[in-house]
């Protein structure tokens, strides 16, 4: 049999031990809840690694962070300063969550498919665009959401196009066709679940079993659940660690929801439809329960935190001295086997 070295176990815990299951036999009781392509993945390269899925997972990860890095870099010199971009990399690099980037978890994979989604987008190649779209769509529910906002990015180089006195030149509808192929990954899923399993919304039906306190027979609206929270700010131990979790929940809940209507105000349109349709969605299902680890992909917010840091000195200082610990501190918890 088989064993994947030890030191990588913690790097598993939690939805990791679901994804490598799924790489090695397939889908389990309720396992619907994980989209395939990352599972898939790792199950194709784990040949390449002597069967060592772990190994394999783990080495997408960190390959995938590293394009990562780079599609974010170039994305955010397309419209800011040098060392605005790396700033921007910088603090997503310190933030509370960024450890989940090493895990056996979508993040690393996801945050590669979305940011080279939006940068082939920007950069007019809009077939790239879409491929990357459709990967992401097939990796996490929230890629779908990249159709309405590359379409507003579509739209709004069209009317920049058109607005230009030197360049009258518009984009051709068919340029944006492409997009439709980004919600084809999440359609394929469904197709896949509707034939095996009658059930083209099971990845949403099993949400209910994994005992996080989701619901899946209803939609909660988002005041319902900042209510929640209020509750359990009174009610939770104080002195546990569910508090320091619901502390942590709450607090990326109602920051990211300020951060996002900040967002939109700065007329980063595409940017902001994806980030405010992505943190919708979860939050329909009654909570804020992974939604730290879930902002971990709006990059946008680390753009904005890098241009306010050159304008408020204080921030380069209080940004890095509440992140680092807190990193440190939620690593220390999640690869001992607590949930964060």
């Amino acid at each position: 049999q088989i064993v994947n070295p030890s030191w990588l176990w913690s790097r598993a815990n939690f939805d990791g031990i679901h994804y490598l299951d799924i790489a090695r036999k397939g889908y389990g009781i309720y396992q619907q809840a994980f989209f395939p392509l990352y599972p898939n993945l790792i199950k194709f390269l784990t040949p390449f690694f002597s069967g060592q899925n772990l190994v394999a997972g783990w080495t997408i990860n960190l390959l995938s962070f590293f394009l990562s890095l780079w599609f974010f870099y170039q994305l955010v010199k397309m419209d800011f300063k040098e060392k605005i971009a790396r700033r921007s990399v910088f603090y997503l690099l310190i933030f509370p969550m960024a450890f989940f980037f090493s895990m056996i978890y979508t993040e690393s994979f996801f945050f590669f498919l979305l940011l080279a989604s939006f940068y082939f987008a920007k950069t007019k190649k809009w077939w790239w665009a879409g491929i990357f779209g459709c990967l992401a769509s097939a990796t996490r529910i929230v890629g779908v959401f990249l159709l309405p906002a590359l379409i507003i990015e579509w739209w709004g180089q069209n009317k920049s196009l058109k607005n230009n006195k030197k360049n009258k030149q518009k984009l051709s509808i068919a340029s944006a066709l492409p997009l439709l192929l980004i919600p084809l990954g999440l359609l394929w899923y469904m197709r896949y679940l509707a034939i095996n399993y009658n059930d083209a919304l099971m990845f949403f039906h099993v949400q209910a079993n994994f005992g996080a306190g989701r619901t899946s027979n209803s939609i909660i609206l988002l005041y319902q659940v900042f209510w929640r929270y209020f509750k359990m700010l009174v009610t939770v131990d104080k002195h546990s660690l569910t508090y320091f979790i619901v502390v942590l929940e709450f607090l990326s809940g109602f920051s990211f929801l300020g951060l996002i209507i900040l967002t939109f105000i700065r007329r980063w349109y595409s940017y902001a439809i994806f980030m405010a349709l992505a943190y919708l969605a979860p939050t329909l299902t009654g909570t804020f329960i992974s939604l730290p680890r879930y902002v971990l992909v709006f990059f946008p917010v680390f753009i904005l935190l890098a241009l306010w840091s050159e304008k408020y000195r204080w921030l380069k200082i209080i940004y890095p001295a509440i992140s680092i610990p807190l990193l440190i501190i939620c690593l220390w918890f999640f690869t001992r086997g607590y949930w964060i």
